[in-house]
């Protein structure tokens, strides 16, 4: 399967709400927004990142859009994100994407945070060069509870 990423486009936003409103793939990543099927919360949101400085690209698998990947945040404190279609997990495609979206964003430190028993999102960020730096606990809307997570960094 070929990844590659591209600007975000208008067309892209349906099928990232559809990724991002899918009851499993949240809970899985737990930190999500209060209500993944708020599409007004969802276009104001992707409004604003959009008009921000977030390096945010499109992932194409095959030429198909596949989810987002980004990085975000003030110089110091820039952190990495990404949203891969269920259909495709386990297949290396979160993998390709943020390696290709760190080929394009050479600013380092960057960081990322996952919830600690989302094992493949870590595995992900492993094999991308990010160590586990910490752990800490914040409130997951998809669980509706406080979490367990963990801290990863990529340093220079």
């Amino acid at each position: 399967m070929h990844i590659s990423l591209r600007e975000v486009e208008d067309a892209d936003l349906p099928v990232f709400f559809g990724h991002m409103s899918d009851p499993e793939s949240n809970r899985i990543a737990a930190f999500t927004c209060a209500d993944p099927t708020d599409r007004d919360y969802f276009d104001a949101h992707w409004r604003r990142i959009r008009a921000s400085d977030a390096v945010i690209r499109t992932v194409l698998a095959d030429g198909a859009v596949a989810g987002h990947a980004s990085v975000y945040g003030p110089p110091d404190e820039r952190e990495v994100t990404y949203f891969i279609d269920r259909a495709l997990w386990g297949r290396g495609v979160a993998t390709a994407a943020l390696r290709a979206l760190l080929d394009t964003v050479p600013t380092r430190p960057l960081y990322a945070r996952a919830a600690a028993d989302n094992k493949g999102s870590i595995r992900v960020l492993e094999k991308c060069g990010f160590t586990i730096t910490g752990h800490d606990r914040g409130f997951a809307h998809a669980r509706g509870a406080e979490i367990d997570e963990v801290m990863l960094l990529l340093a220079g």
